[in-house]
């Protein structure tokens, strides 16, 4: 059985992604073993270019699939707690003193990082240094 330090923190909204992606690739995997199949009807497999492509295709498919199954069953949802502080799931404004530039950042599990949506990972540089903080 798996303890604490073995599961990784992540928004209720990251989890959901996480379980979109999968249904995406279980929904496109029936399509590539139909692929596969057709390709595998055409003959000789050792010079079937179609056959190595649409195996390959599959596999890197099935790789994806593994690897989100394994980010969903080590996942733990933290929800925020209506406080102030700075925590997984929360929202910070961030003003820089150079130049009083304001910037807003999610603190979010390491899979849900996207600096360009303003997300930004809790064992990031930032995000370690923003984590437990209070406003001021």
């Amino acid at each position: 059985m798996a303890n604490s330090r073995d599961f990784n923190p992540i928004t209720a909204a990251g989890y959901q992604e996480l379980k979109d992606k999968i249904a995406a690739l279980e929904a496109d995997r029936t399509e590539k073993i139909a692929i596969l199949a057709e390709a595998r009807a055409h003959g000789d497999l050792s010079e079937n270019a179609e056959y190595s492509a649409a195996k390959r295709d599959l596999r890197h498919l099935e790789s994806q699939l593994r690897f989100f199954n394994k980010q969903l069953q080590y996942a733990k949802v933290v929800n925020p707690v209506a406080n102030d502080t700075v925590e997984l799931g929360k929202w910070v404004t961030v003003q820089f003193m150079d130049d009083a530039d304001q910037v807003s950042y999610q603190l979010v599990g390491t899979q849900e990082a996207d600096l360009d949506a303003g997300k930004i990972t809790r064992v990031s540089p930032l995000g370690k240094a923003l984590l437990g903080h209070h406003p001021g």
